[in-house]
């Protein structure tokens, strides 16, 4: 198991760099501006579809009203994302170019949308067809993010412009900068459809589907699904954010699928697509990456030792919101040897679990898209339409993550315990004990203040905002107990960009550390200061708003 260990840690710098690869990066990034599209969305399919479990039908007109809702919101969501991820792609390029000669993101996402169009949608009588517009166009809306943010970059960085005058405005002279990039990609890819429908016989969103239909169907059985969430805990356990650096390369399968099995539902079929975001929230990473939520369960209430008791009883509420960095770090189950078996093969069987629920029993699959938050027995019989096998396979998820994981909780307890009476034997304990009782009010005695009187603002990132927003709120919680004049926030990585300067300091979760050269290199652009910490010393913080509030005001006041 060492051996193992440690060649896991040889491979770290090799997932950091898939990690910062800019175009999961920016299919990662546009998908998180779009949650809002698809969570907006799946209340009204929740309202015109859960009625009908307990033989409630809407009227026509309501129906109608409720589905229109829904078909301009997740039906356009092709034509939503290629925007999004083709200005994270702009942003992102922006980083490595001059400041006075720079990708305009705004053109980037006007023109992205004009391509493709061009390369998805047919024209019918009236108007658009909006078959590739939703779901089914997402392959594409990728290849054009991808492309037309490239075609700029080259205009841009070798000065391919139309000149004007100096007399000119700049926000005149923008737009004529922007034309030569702008034909360029229209012209591609009005080529690439005529060049497509001449020698296909069909449209390039058709075709890329065909192409990757084989790939949806080897994703959606046991070896992909075991390959994809096996993957995640795998990036996890050496402490990087998995969900990340895989979820961007099978997002588009995640809501092709959800979005079938709703068909398949509607008309009375059986919804048989496993892969979704619904099976990752509340079947694989129920707790959070690495199923934790019943090892958590078992720290805080069976524990013997003290830190595990301790960890589990202040994890137990944010594990029960799929928020496990407390118990990943705390633990420390990260890199930890004991528990690197459970860690990853109980989303694996969690999976297998409930695809053999499906496929073997006829339990529809994850029908409708939830907040990832959202407490995963919950979720997942609410995200299957109330089917009345998930309320067989939610217990059962927890019975069999129980049996995985105790073993190995039982073994990692009984070594702790032993530490604790070992060091208890040497008398260790009570001058830990004076310590801690000395530190504490020291701590209180320091004056916790700023060297200006205007009001600091601290922002803390994350991968989506989640883990970030309890030190933002240790942090504040801090501040107002002593009286500080400091407000903290929390945000995703990558919603920060154009905020930098609203802000005197930025503070990156550890499971982003990777992304750190980057954030530090932005930072300093824009005159704000920057910083990172270690898991253990994150999850500390996060527990003492006196701490966490010495630690931002140190680093500020520097």
């Amino acid at each position: 198991m060492g051996k193992l260990i440690k060649l896991i840690e040889k491979m770290k710098p090799a997932f950091e760099k898939i990690s910062n690869n800019p175009y999961l990066r920016a299919i990662r990034d546009g998908f998180i501006g779009c949650i809002p599209v698809v969570l907006f969305s799946s209340i009204f399919i929740l309202i015109a579809c859960v009625p009908n479990i307990f033989d409630f039908y809407w009227s026509d007109d309501v129906s109608n009203m409720l589905w229109k809702a829904y078909n301009y919101s997740m039906g356009i969501l092709a034509v939503l994302m290629v925007a999004t991820i083709a200005k994270s792609l702009a942003d992102n390029f922006n980083n490595k170019l001059p400041k006075l000669r720079q990708i305009n993101p705004v053109s980037v996402m006007i023109v992205s949308i004009s391509c493709f169009l061009l390369l998805s949608v047919d024209s019918i009588e009236g108007g658009f067809s909006s078959t590739y517009m939703g779901t089914k166009g997402l392959l594409s809306a990728f290849v054009v993010a991808f492309i037309v943010p490239n075609i700029y970059k080259v205009c841009v960085k070798n000065n391919v412009t139309i000149k004007m005058p100096d007399e000119v405005p700049h926000n005149i002279s923008q737009t004529f900068a922007d034309l030569i990039p702008l034909a360029l990609s229209v012209l591609f890819f009005w080529l690439v459809d005529i060049g497509f429908r001449d020698v296909a016989g069909m449209s390039f969103s058709a075709w890329i589907l065909e192409v990757f239909k084989p790939l949806f169907t080897a994703a959606d059985g046991y070896a992909g699904l075991a390959v994809i969430f096996g993957a995640m805990a795998m990036f996890w356990f050496v402490g990087i954010h998995g969900p990340s650096i895989v979820e961007p390369a099978v997002t588009a399968i995640y809501i092709a699928n959800v979005d079938a099995n709703l068909k398949l539902f509607q008309s009375g079929e059986h919804a048989v697509n496993a892969l979704t975001h619904g099976t990752s929230y509340f079947v694989a990473t129920l707790g959070g990456t690495g199923a934790t939520l019943m090892f958590t369960a078992m720290c805080a209430f069976i524990a013997k030792s003290k830190q595990l008791k301790a960890v589990g009883r202040t994890s137990i509420i944010p594990v029960l919101f799929a928020v496990n960095e407390p118990i990943l770090f705390g633990a420390p189950i990260v890199l930890n040897p004991i528990l690197f078996v459970p860690f990853i093969v109980t989303p694996i069987v969690n999976v297998w679990l409930f695809k053999f629920f499906i496929d073997g029993l006829g339990m529809n699959g994850f029908i409708y898209t939830l907040p990832w938050t959202t407490p995963g027995t919950i979720g997942l019989i609410l995200g299957t339409g109330f089917a009345k096998l998930s309320f067989v396979l939610a217990p059962l998820l927890l019975v069999i993550d129980t049996v995985i994981y105790y073993p190995f909780f039982k073994y990692y307890d009984r070594e702790l315990l032993a530490k604790e009476a070992q060091i208890a034997g040497e008398g260790v304990e009570e001058v830990v004990q004076v310590k801690e009782e000395t530190v504490k009010p020291a701590l209180k005695e320091v004056k916790l203040e700023s060297k200006t009187d205007k009001e600091l603002a601290v922002l803390v990132l994350c991968a989506s905002g989640a883990t970030s927003s309890m030190l933002a709120k240790a942090i504040s919680k801090g501040a107002k107990e002593h009286g500080v004049n400091l407000d903290s926030i929390a945000m995703a990585y990558g919603q920060h960009k154009e905020k930098i300067i609203d802000f005197d300091l930025i503070v990156l979760a550890p499971q982003m550390a990777s992304m750190y050269d980057e954030l530090k290199s932005d930072c300093d652009a824009k005159g704000t200061k920057s910083a990172t910490t270690s898991g253990q010393e994150y999850v500390k913080l996060t527990r003492d708003p006196d701490a966490a509030l010495k630690f931002a005001l140190d680093l500020i006041n520097k």
